[in-house]
Parts: structure tokens; sequence; C-alpha cells
């Protein structure tokens, strides 16, 4: 199997954190002596705020508030993770990048920098009461009412575009997945979409 390079889409609450460590598992098995690098940019960010510095300091702001990082941090994070992690043979997964269409003109040269073979975008379609109703069964205090309207019309706003940037550009596979299945109907329509 040659390296893969997946690219997941979808708003709060469509599963794609869930669907993304799915396919690894498959891929996994499929070809166990590769390495699989998974880049979560919202994992990158919170690790980030973890740390003792006036920019830790600022992205807990951020993200205590619900507000949207700047730029140049998401692209800070993954463009960083790939320049220390990347060593071109492996399973690519990326989470969480590409959120304004800004990111999406860097993600797109970074893939192509690195000849990173048929990329796959997997946008794991889901209505706004789908998602609405999957957050507030998670059970965390900023899945309510207000926050999840915010978070699903910043991602109708800022996201679509940038995912539409992908969908038109022929140097990657796109795929639309209907998110609102079971989790297992799920994984079984990205499998026979990607062709594994």
């Amino acid at each position: 199997m040659t390296p893969q390079t997946f690219i997941f889409f979808g708003p709060s609450g469509s599963g794609k954190g869930t669907q993304a460590k799915l396919l690894q598992e498959e891929i996994k098995k499929r070809d166990p002596e590769r390495n699989i690098l998974y880049i979560e940019t919202g994992q990158g960010l919170r690790e980030l705020s973890n740390e003792n510095s006036f920019t830790a300091q600022k992205i807990k702001e951020t993200l205590e508030n619900g507000d949207l990082a700047p730029v140049f941090l998401p692209i800070w994070v993954w463009a960083g993770l790939m320049m220390k992690k990347l060593n071109g043979n492996e399973h690519l997964f990326m989470d969480g990048m590409s959120r304004r269409i800004e990111e999406a003109y860097v993600l797109d040269s970074a893939v192509q920098f690195y000849k990173r073979e048929n990329p796959t975008i997997i946008s794991i379609e889901v209505s706004d009461e789908w998602a609405t109703q999957l957050l507030k069964g998670r059970g965390r205090s900023d899945d309510n009412d207000q926050e999840i309207k915010k978070r699903l019309g910043w991602y109708h706003q800022n996201v679509v575009p940038a995912i539409e940037y992908f969908k038109n550009n022929s140097y990657y596979k796109f795929i639309s997945i209907n998110g609102e299945q079971t989790i297992e109907e799920v994984h079984r329509e990205i499998m026979q979409k990607v062709g594994l």
C-alpha cells in the first residue's frame, strides 16, 4: 500500500474524530509496517495552552472564550508537526485544519510541497439539528445551545468555503459522507468510497 493522505472535515458533532481513528485502525491492519502520523489541530492548540508562556496564556483565553484562534496559530501547530515528524513514507491523517480559506491555501501548498500523492478529502455531512443533538449528548459544559449555535454558524461561514476550495481542486479526491447514520454505517461508507 502506498502512503495515504486523508484530510477530515465536518462540523462539531459530525463524528469526524471517531471516523478518523476507525480509518486509522483499518489502515494499520492492512499496512502494519508503515507509521501513521495523525495531526489534530485542536489537540495541538490545547497542548500549547498548557505551556508556561505569554502565547499559551493568550491561547487559553481564546479557547475559554470560545473564540477563533488567529490564522497563524493553527498553521504554526500543524506545519510544525509536519516539519518535525513527516518522513514521506507514512500515512498522514489530518483533522481540524483549514478551518478558514486562508488556511486552505497554506495546507494545499504543504500537501503539494511534500508531494503527497492522491490526497483524499473526507467531508462528513450532517444537519445542524443532528450535530446539536450529538453535542448535547456529550455532556460537556460548553455544549449549550448558545455555544453550539455559535460553532455551527462559524462552520458554515468559515469552514465551508475551505471545503469548497478543496472540492474544486483537481489535485484532491473529494468524498462526501452521510454522517447521519450509525458510527458503523458511516465507517462502512467511508471504506467503500475510499476504496479499501
